[in-house]
């Protein structure tokens, strides 16, 4: 190949991995944020404190993976609806920039490559690895047949809770659970909130979301969930002996959820993606919370 086909090729492939990091959402971190939170919530209880340092890793970087894999399947299933909702017509897949073959193929590169780095773990959490692509594969597909997909996705998104448990302890306690059912809860609160934005779009469109069901009530739904997730991450605190430090993590998110009311109040489609948005911070307060009681815990 001369040097003229050589840049051409180089210059290809460029575009061709700039497509595929839209594609994953790569400039959008805030969906591996969404998924990472829950992920630390429960390694620091799992282990009462700092877990070790490879599974700590392995689930961050399962994190970036699986939820860049989940982007690629979501663009797939929703290929002929993206073009018609205002926030999502330029993605690669609906621009045609993307095929659908290919992202067929980054879902599962990227699925492979997250399977290779839970192998290094204990066989139950293999075992519960095959929950979580399949959650990850079957969730956008929903948005068709129920108006409760962002349900799938709080369990999708949860189900690293379990999994944490069972790396460190090969078992699932019941405070896991708990952590899980608050988990599943703030999906449905956040995506709620994402679905508000897309509301016009997505009934002309025939998808079906939360916001739809919701109607008028969704403001009150979204406030009694926030309600019961910070119920019942206090509980989580109860039940891991967790001190004032938790406590002050819960009271910061309470602020934010108020806050995320304020935002809410007209339903103007950028405060309500502003609100989703804000969401990022509720989880790291959570976590910080955790961080610092476990951290400052007599010995």
């Amino acid at each position: 190949m001369n040097s003229v086909g050589h840049t051409a090729g180089l210059k290809d492939w460029r575009t061709r991995f700039h497509y595929y990091w839209l594609l994953v959402r790569a400039d959008r971190p805030i969906g591996i944020f969404l998924l990472l939170w829950p992920s630390l919530w429960a390694l620091w209880v799992a282990a009462q404190g700092m877990p070790p340092w490879w599974i700590l890793l392995v689930f961050v970087l399962g994190t970036v993976l699986m939820r860049s894999a989940g982007c690629a399947i979501n663009d797939y299933a929703d290929r002929d609806f993206d073009g018609q909702v205002e926030r999502t017509a330029q993605r690669p897949l609906a621009s045609g920039l993307v095929s659908a073959r290919e992202a067929l193929g980054v879902f599962a590169a990227l699925s492979l490559l997250a399977f290779a780095l839970v192998l290094t773990l204990n066989s139950k959490t293999i075992a519960h690895s095959f929950v979580a692509v399949g959650l990850a594969t079957v969730y956008p597909f929903t948005k068709r047949y129920t108006h409760v997909p962002q349900l799938v996705l709080g369990v999708a998104f949860g189900w690293a809770v379990p999994m944490a448990f069972t790396a460190l302890h090969n078992a699932i306690p019941a405070v896991a659970w708990v952590l899980f059912a608050a988990t599943v809860i703030w999906a449905l609160i956040y995506d709620t909130m994402y679905a508000m934005v897309d509301r016009k779009d997505d009934l002309a469109a025939g998808i079906k979301s939360t916001a739809i069901l919701f109607g008028r009530f969704d403001r009150l739904v979204i406030g009694l969930l926030q309600i019961l997730m910070l119920a019942l991450l206090w509980q989580v605190g109860q039940m891991a002996g967790r001190g004032a430090a938790y406590s002050v993590g819960l009271i910061g998110a309470a602020g934010l959820f108020i806050y995320q009311q304020w935002l809410i109040r007209d339903r103007q489609r950028p405060a309500c993606f502003h609100a989703f948005l804000n969401n990022h911070y509720v989880g790291m307060l959570v976590f910080l919370g955790l961080l610092v009681d476990y951290a400052f815990e007599p010995a």
